[in-house]
């Protein structure tokens, strides 16, 4: 199994903009990981984003470039502050590769925890927009598999 987790994209700041939609910034970033993601063919079940409006954007910006049989949709547990233990249960009986987009420290925790055991040890570095690729093996342990961000796709 593939785990996909993204930070949601560059949003706009609160005093600007309360419901914190992405920003240009943000949309390009996503819309250029979308498209790179495009030319490796990545099929999932599902995209799976949190309630608040950055993480929707981001996530249907991906759908662009992910083909989920499932489609996109809001779920639960993806919140900055949810705990990620929740989330992990609900992993091991998962079969199909998801994408999870949401936010810090939520991911940072839920990957800690997946991949160390522990959720307050830090072991990768996430970046708004950015996608990092978590494989499961036959016998239940995390490894990460890649990971990419906007800025190693910039324009130089």
């Amino acid at each position: 199994m593939r785990l996909y987790l993204v930070q949601h994209a560059e949003a706009k700041p609160q005093a600007e903009n309360p419901a914190r939609p992405l920003s240009e910034k943000g949309q390009e970033d996503i819309q250029r990981v979308a498209n790179f993601i495009r030319t490796k063919g990545i099929e999932v079940s599902k995209i799976f984003h949190s309630g608040k409006l950055r993480a929707k954007q981001t996530a249907e910006a991906l759908a662009e470039g992910i083909s989920s049989a499932g489609g996109v949709e809001q779920a639960e547990g993806l919140a900055p502050l949810n705990d990620p233990g929740i989330l992990a249960n609900r992993l091991k009986e998962e079969l199909e590769d998801l994408v999870l987009v949401g936010h810090l420290p939520h991911l940072s925790k839920l990957a800690g925890l997946l991949l160390a055991g522990d959720p307050e040890r830090k072991v990768v570095g996430f970046r708004n927009g950015g996608v990092v690729c978590l494989e499961r093996d036959a016998d239940g342990n995390w490894s990460v598999g890649w990971v990419l961000t906007p800025e190693i796709l910039a324009a130089k």
